[in-house]
């Protein structure tokens, strides 16, 4: 195998009949100004050509699917290993995507829970057990020799009735002694029970005293018992009642499990998915807070901001929302925020069917009817589930937004799965954690030895590929965190974690900016993390301008020396040592300090006035209040998962931008935000990609 990697006459984009030569099995860093050429030649040539050369290794019945690929404008690549880009695009928009299912830390916890998770019962919170025979008779057995005990089958629990046609059944089948209500009584006796309440019955199928030659009929007795009444079995021993099954089926309450199996713990099967919301854990609702945009005006200055429903542009609801204040009393000039809670919600919901006289006038009729008032809310409710217009549908979707599936409270599993548990968690709880946090879990989780052997291999792997995730400065995430509302930082590394734990060797990966939104906290650890997968005996192309991460590399290509058509030129390639020795890059002159960033000696003063956001509580933030000063650059920065989104990015710019654009945007949890007078138009400048149309240009 070639131990060099060629380039030859790349010319693509800006790139200038370039020709590079790469060393293999190394950490190579692609640096230079933005626009200079760096992604172009790595992506672009490098990546576009191993691309190609694999799709054309394929069969012509497969390459058929798969489009045909354009080579790169370059003469010849050598020694080209097969290519991984890890770029920055968002892993997926699929709201079944998370954290766990790509990183596949999920499909092993589902492994570790349906091989030592202990099922409980939802309803009485008791552990059930499946047992064999021969394991409820070495409990049997623990009661020591000597022991008299009573083997019977609970044939009724908890339910009203006279169930005489069930005691004349078990007198034809043999049987002569019943347990009712706690008294023996014998079958040959007429038994007669009041229908009107419950009782708890159990049929006498042996009375023996444990000893060596009375094992097997002790057996026999309780394997007539579990069939008699579907798998359980009740053995009375010294004042005492031992409750057996031999499926996973509560003794008490009769719930049962079936198989305990990986799939049942999977959202993206009908098998362990919630019924209510289809395992997405999620449902649409009106949102109040969206049809009621400024609470701080009045219902006459609009604010409700529902088309149909605003008092400025309906006669429809002028005539209701005035037929509402005469009956209940209060004003439609006063703010939203200042009626009462009552006012609030029969505005929103309804008035529960109470009648109440609404008059209407018009140019040529003048009258009254008498009808209860829907509630704005269920009015938007009905006409999105009856209406056949997309339009109208689209509109109303405006106000809703995604809440919390009631059947699963947002945990995407029926119960049956969520009722299994390792420790005192089940695993929407235990995914629900920190990555950090699920370490620690693991590590202190208490295992009998058994269960150690069966899950040894398991939490191998989930904790190897925990570690990966720690590595690159992920530890704040959550398993169960959606894939959309991941970063293009986030979303990277979380790929180069699985990259690692994959374990390929002999792959060329690319890398787009890694240390992006990181904090030089966790730099360190990322630059570890590529040096590891290097070490692996892969070949690492990464493109960066990140100080740190240059001088950790094995070799570095600074191309420049400028951007655009002043660039594409290879300016200085070698290690760390020899690109310092450049007199022609830029990059060098700022490594060796010749040329700085000059920090401002006087900060610019603003103008005084302050936007200020009271109480912010949304994700990890502690009912915390932020004053931003208006007219200055203003830097919110911290440690990666430490808030900063939150606080900007989904409570200070939806806030200001429905206020303030008319937007309908989904408003994080704050009290309240003060200043907005001195703000009259907000913009967000995000990582959200430009559009792909042909029809697009700078």
């Amino acid at each position: 195998m070639d131990e060099k990697l060629v380039v030859i006459g790349a010319k693509e984009n800006n790139l200038k009949n370039i020709s590079v030569t790469l060393p293999r099995n190394k950490f190579i860093v692609f640096t230079g100004v933005s626009g200079s050429g760096k992604s172009t030649l790595a992506f672009d040539t490098i990546f576009a050509e191993g691309e190609r050369k694999f799709m054309e290794s394929l069969s012509s019945y497969a390459r058929q699917f798969l489009g045909q690929m354009e080579k790169p404008n370059v003469t010849r690549i050598d020694g080209l290993s097969p290519c991984i880009a890890i770029d920055q695009k968002t892993t997926s928009q699929n709201p079944r995507s998370t954290v766990g299912t790509i990183t596949e830390i999920y499909d092993y916890f589902r492994l570790l829970f349906a091989n030592i998770g202990r099922p409980y019962c939802p309803n009485c919170n008791r552990i059930i057990e499946k047992q064999s025979i021969d394991q409820i008779m070495n409990s049997v057995l623990s009661y020591g020799d000597g022991t008299k005990i009573v083997i019977s089958s609970p044939m009724v629990v908890g339910k009203k009735g006279a169930f005489a046609s069930d005691f004349e059944k078990l007198r034809k089948s043999g049987y002569s002694k019943v347990n009712v209500d706690g008294k023996i009584l014998s079958l040959d006796d007429d038994i007669v029970l009041d229908k009107n309440k419950k009782h708890d019955i159990s049929v006498v199928i042996d009375r023996v005293i444990l000893k060596p030659e009375s094992y097997s009929r002790i057996a026999e007795s309780i394997e007539t018992a579990l069939k008699l009444s579907d798998g359980k079995a009740v053995v009375s021993h010294d004042d005492k009642e031992e409750l057996y099954s031999n499926k996973f089926a509560c003794p008490e309450c009769g719930f049962s499990f079936s198989e305990i199996s990986p799939r049942l713990f999977s959202f993206n099967t009908p098998y362990g998915a919630c019924k209510t919301c289809a395992g997405l854990g999620i449902k649409k609702e009106i949102d109040a807070n969206l049809v009621i945009g400024d609470r701080r005006r009045s219902l006459r200055e609009g604010a409700c901001t529902v088309s149909g429903w605003n008092l400025s542009s309906s006669d429809f609801t002028k005539v209701y929302f005035n037929a509402l204040s005469k009956y209940y009393g209060f004003s439609l000039d006063t703010p939203f925020k200042d009626l009462s809670k009552d006012i609030q919600n029969m505005i929103l919901y309804g008035n529960n069917g109470e009648e109440l006289e609404i008059e209407y006038k018009s140019g040529t009729f003048v009258g009254s009817y008498i009808k209860s008032f829907e509630g704005v809310i269920p009015n938007l409710e009905r006409r999105f589930r009856t209406t056949t217009s997309e339009y109208t549908k689209q509109e109303i979707s405006k106000y809703m937004k995604d809440m919390p599936c009631e059947g699963c409270h947002g945990q995407r599993l029926n119960r049956e799965a969520l009722s299994v548990k390792i420790g005192d968690k089940n695993i929407f709880e235990v995914t629900d954690m920190s990555i950090a946090k699920i370490k620690e879990f693991l590590s202190n989780v208490e295992l009998t030895e058994e269960q150690k052997i069966i899950a040894k291999d398991v939490l191998k792997e989930i904790n190897a590929r925990l570690d990966f995730l720690l590595n690159v400065g992920l530890d704040y995430l959550t398993l169960t965190r959606s894939a959309s509302t991941l970063s293009g930082g986030e979303a990277q590394r979380i790929r180069l974690a699985t990259q690692i734990g994959s374990g390929l060797v002999g792959v060329l990966y690319v890398l787009d900016e890694p240390s992006i939104g990181l904090h030089q906290r966790d730099n360190l650890k990322l630059i570890a993390t590529l040096k590891n997968l290097r070490d692996l005996g892969n070949t690492l192309i990464v493109v960066e301008h990140d100080e740190d991460t240059i001088r950790n590399a094995d070799y570095i290509v600074d191309i420049g020396p400028y951007a655009g058509v002043h660039g594409g030129e290879v300016v200085a390639e070698g290690t760390f040592q020899q690109i310092l020795k450049s007199k022609k890059s830029l990059t060098a002159k700022y490594l060796r300090k010749e040329l700085e960033i000059p920090i401002p000696s006087a900060r610019r003063k603003g103008n005084g006035n302050y936007l200020e956001v009271i109480g912010a509580k949304q994700n990890n933030l502690k009912n915390i209040n932020v004053k931003f000063p208006l007219g200055e650059l203003i830097c919110i920065t911290g440690v990666s998962g430490s808030g900063k989104s939150s606080l900007v990015n989904e409570i200070l710019f939806p806030a200001l931008s429905n206020r303030l654009n008319g937007s309908k945007l989904t408003e994080g949890k704050y009290d309240d935000i003060l200043g907005l007078e001195y703000v009259d138009k907000v913009i967000c400048i995000d990582q959200t990609p430009i559009g792909r149309t042909p029809r697009s240009n700078p």
